[in-house]
């Protein structure tokens, strides 16, 4: 059973009526009082809250006790040895089940965060945590208490000691700005700056910051932020890769995508028909796909000359509800795309088909991302129910569902990163999970 959903038990045992609540317990019936009375707690939303916070609790007690069953049946390492040593197993599908037999038996530990500035350590809550291609750092954005974020760097290095620490180092300055998008960029060297998008009650701002900014060098030698400009309420971003459009970033914006050149200073604006909440480019080709509030995928080649009536569109898909996040494929022949109403599907790109599935994945509103990870074959995405769910790529196999340290509610939805090499090369596999103002582990047993 889905840890998210509401219980069937009253539906089951007795017939639902308009205003009333079953209680199973009691055997009776109660009734439903208006949302806006807070001194009695038969309201809907407390109701369906408390049952969530229950079966949340009951999850956490099982993890703890590592009373973890397989997914697979017949799924153990002494099996898959077996099978992989009389070659009825290929390195690769060896591989992919011997992480998910590890994914399944993650077991959860507390990180503690080092700052050279103290008094900052652990005072806001992680809002977003994006990590660098090598998974060597993590880049963060945290709420701040009187409004706006901060960012700062986080280095993984630490985590391969017992101790399970983590230096973190933050910037000079806030923003009054929501942060509403970030991805790492490539300038001078990989992963040297980073791609901001903020938006306010007054227009947002899309800029973009070294790396080097979070150091823990002499404050007076840090760099300044490179780019800087304001525009219309900012929802998502992206940084290309090929050769024939570097140093380019795109911002998807109200009804348009801004491409910009930061070298040049060149800018080129695309007309779209609703708002772009997901944007990725191709790195085989000069290609940036994006997401919409309409439901609608699409591709532009930013090859392409700004023209009055020319339509941009190329490889057009279409969800039932707003895309929320994309991925495309490492052979850029797939591309995963979630939304709105909770689905997940991968398309082939050359059939312009959904060729499959990915189910119990819930939302209803919020811009949650997708974590593809294709080395290991799985698939992660944290929900609005605040759950974080683990799949197999390959099959669609819903392989494990993490319940949240903290009670669910609208400002506790996790943030995660997912690599079996976080802290680098030689780092430790694992989930990293940041909710509140506390960062997790949960690491290969």
């Amino acid at each position: 059973e889905d840890p998210s959903s509401s219980s069937s038990t009253q539906n089951s045992v007795a017939p639902e009526l308009p205003g009333f609540y079953y209680d199973p317990e009691k055997n009776r019936y109660f009734r439903l009082l208006p949302g806006h009375n807070n001194h009695n707690p038969l309201t809907k939303d407390s109701i369906q809250h408390k049952a969530m916070e229950c079966k949340r609790l009951r999850l956490l007690e099982e993890e703890e006790k590592q009373n973890q069953k397989t997914t697979r049946a017949g799924l153990n390492s002494s099996v898959l040895l077996q099978k992989r040593q009389l070659g009825l197993l290929s390195p690769t599908s060896y591989c992919r089940l011997v992480h998910e037999l590890k994914v399944n038996c993650m077991q959860r530990r507390k990180i503690e965060i080092h700052s050279p500035d103290s008094s900052v350590t652990g005072t806001n809550n992680f809002k977003i945590i994006v990590a660098d291609v090598a998974c060597e750092r993590i880049f963060t954005v945290n709420d701040v208490e009187h409004g706006g974020c901060k960012y700062g760097i986080i280095n993984l290095s630490g985590l391969g000691k017992e101790s399970l620490t983590v230096e973190m180092y933050d910037n000079l300055y806030f923003t009054n700005r929501k942060v509403n998008s970030v991805c790492w960029a490539s300038l001078t060297h990989p992963d040297s700056h980073l791609c901001l998008m903020g938006i306010a009650e007054t227009p947002g701002c899309a800029s973009l910051l070294p790396a080097s900014l979070f150091s823990s060098t002499n404050p007076g030698d840090r760099p300044g932020m490179l780019c800087s400009f304001k525009i219309s309420t900012a929802w998502s971003c992206a940084w290309c890769l090929n050769p024939q459009a570097d140093n380019c970033f795109s911002t998807g914006l109200t009804r348009r995508v801004l491409v910009t050149n930061v070298v040049t200073g060149h800018r080129q604006t695309f007309g779209t028909s609703s708002d772009v909440l997901a944007q990725q480019f191709a790195t085989q080709t000069p290609v940036l796909y994006n997401g919409c509030r309409s439901g609608e995928i699409f591709s532009i080649d930013v090859r392409q000359r700004n023209r009055k009536g020319q339509s941009w569109k190329a490889i057009r898909l279409f969800h039932g509800s707003a895309v929320t996040s994309i991925h495309l494929m490492e052979a850029e022949h797939y591309l995963m795309a979630a939304d709105m109403a909770g689905k997940i599907k991968l398309w082939d790109l050359r059939t312009a088909k959904c060729v499959k599935q990915y189910k119990g994945h819930h939302n209803e509103y919020a811009l949650l991302p997708l974590h593809v990870n294709e080395e290991e074959g799985l698939l992660i995405a944290v929900g609005q129910d605040c759950y974080t769910r683990i799949w197999s790529l390959q099959d669609a196999h819903l392989l494990r569902t993490i319940p949240s340290p903290h009670p669910s509610s609208k400002d506790a939805i996790p943030s995660v990163v997912f690599s079996s090499r976080l802290g680098g090369s030689r780092g430790v596999p694992g989930l990293l999970m940041a909710v509140k103002q506390d960062l997790y582990h949960f690491s290969y047993n």
